[in-house]
């Protein structure tokens, strides 16, 4: 490997590995308070990138922009799911729960099929095509807005948790329920928030790959795949490990299409997480706590 095509690999990486951070870290919030883990959550991100491809195809509205509606209007959804659907269901079997929010995947994913089809669509905007070069590497600009818009709001998302009451109540409920119910924390109002945050998250990440990937109903799989991966690496219930995990992940699938044929290019990623769960089962920031 050329040092021009390594460089290429490392920078591709970090920036996919932006996206994924985001999108694991609303599904690790999840899983932190609500302990379950949430099937859904790819199918969510799905119907964030057809919301943002119909309000720039309808609209005009440029699809980093629809994050400001993407984000709200899909946090409102969580917080519906939650609410209506998983909360009434917090006493079954744990096999039963994951049947539920596997369930409500395939309905989103069903849904979109009927409403849209199958047909591959992707956006034309004007700064598709944008890009510098640094180094002997070729920088596509809507993928560096990706991954900055990500970070910032992984970060941001970071800075809630630790400095707000909501954010505090939500880490006390993810570290000792009982604790937190008996210092009168509303807790299924706080689960169903932190439903409804990770919801956001993933939408989000959705608007923000709009501009330079296909949109389709099956387009969450692949995102829900690398988000479960990537909880894992960073620990289950662990935000920092999550943000890390994506870069991790990122990396490991840019440098392994440049090592290796297209179809092996996620070879690297699953060689990691075996080796990690054989070395370190809790992930590599020690996970949260089992249930």
């Amino acid at each position: 490997m050329t040092w021009g095509l390594l460089l290429q690999a490392v920078l591709s990486g970090v920036l996919l590995g932006g996206i994924y951070g985001l999108v694991a870290s609303g599904l690790t919030l999840i899983f932190g308070v609500l302990r379950i883990i949430n099937f859904a959550h790819g199918a969510l991100m799905m119907l964030g990138m057809y919301a943002s491809y119909w309000l720039f195809t309808l609209g005009g509205v440029d699809p980093y922009l629809s994050v400001v509606v993407t984000g709200p209007l899909f946090f409102l959804l969580g917080v519906l799911i939650q609410t209506l659907v998983i909360e009434p269901n917090r006493e079954a079997a744990e096999h039963n729960q994951l049947l539920l929010t596997l369930g409500l995947a395939l309905f989103f994913e069903n849904m979109a099929l009927v409403l849209w089809q199958a047909d591959y669509r992707t956006l034309r905007v004007g700064y598709a095509g944008a890009s510098f070069v640094v180094g002997e590497a070729l920088v596509q600009v809507p993928r560096l807005v990706a991954c900055a818009g990500a970070v910032v709001m992984a970060l941001g998302l970071f800075a809630f948790l630790r400095l707000t009451d909501v954010g505090k109540a939500i880490r006390a409920l993810a570290e000792e329920p009982e604790g937190a119910m008996l210092m009168g924390i509303n807790v299924s109002r706080i689960r169903a928030v932190a439903f409804g945050i990770g919801s956001g998250c993933v939408a989000v990440a959705g608007s923000l790959v709009t501009p330079f990937f296909y949109v389709a109903p099956d387009v969450g799989e692949t995102f829900n795949l690398m988000a479960f991966v990537v909880v894992v690496l960073g620990g289950m219930g662990n935000f920092l490990g999550a943000l890390v995990g994506g870069f991790i992940v990122g990396l490991a699938e840019s440098l392994g299409a440049a090592l290796l044929p297209g179809s092996l290019k996620q070879l690297v990623v699953f060689l990691i997480f075996a080796l990690v769960l054989l070395t370190r089962p809790t992930g590599l920031f020690g996970g949260g706590r089992g249930r």
